[in-house]
């Protein structure tokens, strides 16, 4: 009796073997992609946040080292480099990123109204409001990555009275710092890691060097 089923053994109803390994390549491809774009929005935050607060505050210091030995100096002008630093993280991100969301919102109004003109809603429109930026989150980030890499200098510095012995911990724990900070951004981001660690750490050591430069010519010229 025949049949009139068609076997699944059938030659023409099979899938290469070859086509689902290639979809599920680019399916973890662009998974990878779309975590890392994800993630650059918080990376870019917390890793200037945490290089300007090493940098601003250990230059900071070090200008300060310059012209007076005294360690209380020192650690005052440290703290007060973090604080106002990390203040003005937190607003200049705020305000960045609420301008940001202004504009994405008004653009999702536009949308929605130019939907219902045409009869539809865009099925996207409760993702992308969950995907929109969140400004006291940003603020808060940048400003706790600002105070995490501003401590690096003022700890280093806080329990040393030897003046020259002071200033060279200062400087080495700054330097390890920045080689850490540049290797993790270049890690995280995907990017080349001795290329950005080499210029996070160049940047760093020009800003305390000219700093301290400046002010020492300064003040030994009694301006």
């Amino acid at each position: 009796m025949a049949t009139n089923q068609t076997s699944f053994n059938n030659p023409k109803f099979t899938v290469p073997v070859n086509d689902v390994e290639q979809q599920t390549r680019t399916l973890e491809v662009e998974v990878k992609d779309f975590d890392y774009s994800k993630r650059s929005q918080w990376l870019r935050a917390a890793v200037l946040g945490a290089n300007d607060g090493l940098v601003s505050t250990a230059s900071l210091m070090m200008g300060v080292g310059a012209v007076k030995q005294d360690i209380k100096a020192m650690i005052l002008t440290g703290f007060a480099g973090l604080v106002a630093g990390a203040c003005s993280m937190a607003i200049g991100e705020f305000v960045s990123v609420y301008s940001q969301l202004d504009i994405e919102l008004a653009q999702m109004k536009r949308d929605r109204e130019r939907g219902d003109i045409n009869g539809d809603q865009p099925a996207e429109g409760k993702e992308a409001e969950e995907g929109l930026p969140n400004p006291l989150q940003a603020a808060a980030a940048s400003a706790l990555a600002f105070s995490l890499g501003a401590m690096v200098p003022l700890l280093a510095a806080s329990f040393i009275r030897e003046y020259k012995i002071r200033l060279a911990v200062v400087v080495a724990a700054v330097t390890l710092a920045l080689a850490v900070f540049g290797w993790l951004g270049a890690v995280l981001g995907k990017a080349p890691v001795v290329r950005s660690s080499a210029r996070v750490l160049i940047g760093g050591w020009f800003a305390m060097a000219i700093t301290f430069g400046l002010t020492k010519l300064i003040g030994t010229s009694g301006l």
